[in-house]
């Protein structure tokens, strides 16, 4: 029995023996290429490996990669060495067996930066790696994760709409990613201030049966403060507790920082002082927390009790960081306490923390708005010896600094030595240069700034054709703002409701009401109307004399449930009075003040210098006593030049 039982196993391993021998005796040339490569990499000797590139193709190199699956990092680095080293075109087909790898051995953010790259630097697209993942991901034995860490890949490149794309696709494959691609998905919809379509696509995701997790529910608080719904975002934190989710230091330190975010700092304050207890003790505050709270009472500019939290976290064993030290530098320098935000910046040197950019931009930025040139262009000076490499933000603060200081040249030469260097990669700086070339009625100037744009390949936003177009309505060259708007299209860029209110008053203001009544009526289509359009219309009105038209507009601007402001009102007042009707001037301003809207010196001065030439100084003074019993401050050029004489004639 023994013997009948090994006897047929022994003939089998000799068949097999056999067979292998008759296999090896004459191998194909891939399979000798296979094997050396193989035997190199185990013992590390890459140099060996230069004398087979030549006959290395995109299966050898899925093989070997499959070979390695158990060793990721040898795998990991074949393939960087015979693609980024050498240069070996390898295929969407041949990178994929890497992603598996690396995502099986859990080393998921070497296989997230090489789905980037296969996106920026391969050219591939999201959908076209998802094929080529599914193609190989029964045949890999691969893990499903393969396919969150796409999602996340996506998501943090930008390509939300893809991401979401790549979640159905899979839906439809019968593959469900699970709730972190989800979570990651919904944190970038988050970040982007997509709020209206995190909720859609959170919802979605619940009617699939997803079963919410910690970071899910942090999202959705995270959502809720940013709509300044904070009650909202407690409940969920109560609901947390309900459902046996724990929360964590990133729960708390959401709604610490929403709180701190809408100036309820007494809120923010008790959640600190009660995290331990409403944890069970498992979560303290940490850096962020006392950071947050720093923020909110420097927003406030409540800087000592700031200071006292400060102190407080430092008992605590917790040191400030930099973010810590450039909150307090800046609330200082807002409250135009530079002194102080100096002295911070000498302590945080004492510490050891040195100022990054972004201290520097805020004390240099107060510096400007003081009007100390010198005292901003020496702590450039600094800044540089110290070797803190200026950003977008400080070429901004510089240009607008020499700009607001009435150095628009010295703020012009000043860009052109950056650009020289190449450092400057968006249009912000551009458009602060035209914008106060616009302010001066140099349009020459900004025409020839946008033109100097396109030959530095910057790319001209909105804002820099919204400028263009402002400054050119202003000067009621409105054909030269409509060209300006033309090339805006033809560069692919979306006006705005600002550009279109900014051609609307140009046109009102010369006088072509028609057009700008043909114009509202497209825009009020589109769905893009506000206060500012009607505004513009009804001052169009008033212009050209058309009363009842403009009183019909301010009806249909509250039918619509557009509010009147006080603008709206100060037109129509403006309206009544240069037809001589002070009487319903008046009464429109006791709808003004019912409707809870105090007039202003602008009111006070249309109606005072209104009724001036046709009226008695009885009426004028009465007229300037109402307007005080409305809780007018007057404005003192026109009450010390016409009404004060009156007061004095009164009382001799």
């Amino acid at each position: 029995m023994f013997l009948s039982f090994c006897l047929p196993k022994r003939s089998y391993h000799l068949i097999r023996g056999f067979h292998a021998g008759k296999h090896f005796s004459n191998p194909s040339a891939e399979d000798i290429v296979f094997g050396a490569i193989c035997v190199n990499i185990k013992q590390k000797r890459w140099k060996f490996l230069d004398q087979m590139l030549p006959s290395i193709t995109n299966s050898l190199v899925s093989r070997v990669i499959c070979e390695f699956q158990n060793s990721p990092q040898l795998a990991l680095r074949f393939y960087d060495w015979v693609g980024k080293e050498k240069g070996f075109q390898i295929s969407l087909e041949s990178c994929c067996p890497v992603i598996h790898v690396l995502v099986k051995s859990r080393r998921f953010e070497d296989a997230l930066s090489l789905l980037e790259d296969f996106m920026h630097i391969n050219g591939f697209s999201p959908l076209e790696i998802l094929d080529a993942l599914l193609d190989s991901y029964e045949s890999f034995d691969a893990d499903p994760a393969v396919f969150d860490t796409l999602v996340r890949a996506c998501s943090e490149t930008g390509a939300i709409d893809v991401a979401y794309e790549v979640i159905k696709k899979l839906q439809v494959k019968g593959i469900w990613v699970t709730i972190h691609a989800w979570n990651n998905f919904l944190n970038h919809l988050v970040k982007l201030n997509e709020i209206d379509r995190f909720w859609r696509c959170y919802r979605e995701m619940l009617s699939y049966g997803y079963i919410e997790n910690v970071n899910t529910l942090n999202l959705v608080i995270y959502a809720f403060c940013k709509e300044c719904k904070l009650l909202e975002a407690i409940s969920v934190f109560y609901r947390m507790l309900k459902s046996n989710i724990q929360p964590n230091v990133v729960t708390f330190n959401i709604i610490i920082d929403g709180a701190c975010t809408m100036g309820d700092m007494e809120v923010a304050l008790k959640l600190v002082r009660k995290m331990g207890m409403m944890s069970w003790d498992r979560v303290i505050p940490n850096i962020i927390t006392y950071n947050c709270l720093i923020k909110g009472f420097s927003k406030i500019q409540r800087l000592e009790a700031a200071k006292e939290v400060r102190d407080e976290m430092v008992k605590m064993g917790i040191q400030p960081n930099v973010r810590t030290y450039a909150t307090l530098i800046d609330g200082y320098s807002r409250m135009g306490s530079l002194d102080k935000a100096l002295n911070l910046c000498d302590e945080m040197v004492e510490c050891g923390i040195p100022p990054n950019a972004v201290v520097y931009n805020s004390i240099i930025n107060w510096f400007y708005e003081e009007g100390d040139i010198h005292g901003a262009s020496f702590l450039l000076s600094d800044m540089v010896d110290k070797q803190v490499c200026p950003d977008q933000f400080t070429y901004s603060i510089l240009t607008k600094g020499l700009c607001r200081n009435g150095h628009v040249t010295k703020a012009l030469n000043f860009l052109r030595r950056v650009l020289d260097k190449n450092v400057v990669e968006e249009a912000f700086p551009y458009n602060i240069l035209i914008h106060y070339m616009c302010r001066n009625r140099n349009l020459e100037g900004a025409k020839q700034l946008l033109a100097s744009m396109f030959v530095r390949g910057l790319i001209p936003d909105p804002v820099t054709y919204g400028t263009l177009v402002d400054g050119y309505c202003k000067e009621g060259k409105i054909e030269s703002a409509v060209r300006v708007y033309d090339k805006m299209i033809t560069m692919g860029e979306k006006p705005n409701l600002v550009i279109y209110n900014s051609i609307l008053s140009g046109l009102c203001k010369g006088v072509s009401v028609d057009v700008a009544k043909l114009m509202v009526d497209a825009l009020q289509k589109m769905g893009m109307l506000d206060a500012i359009s009607y505004n513009s219309l009804m001052h169009g009105y008033c212009i050209s004399r058309q009363v009842d038209e403009a009183f019909a507009l301010s009806e249909e601007m509250r039918s619509t449930g557009i509010l009147m402001s006080r603008v709206t009102y100060n037109i129509l007042i403006n309206c009544l009075c240069k037809f001589g009707c002070i009487q319903q001037a008046k009464e429109l301003v006791d709808m003004m003040v019912v409707q809870g809207i105090l007039p202003n010196n602008i009111t006070y001065t249309t109606l005072i210098t209104s009724s001036y030439k046709n009226s008695t100084p009885e009426e004028i003074i009465e007229l300037h006593d109402f307007m005080l019993l409305k809780g007018v401050n007057p404005d003192s050029q026109t009450y010390n030049a016409i009404v004060s004489p009156l007061l004095q004639d009164e009382k001799h």
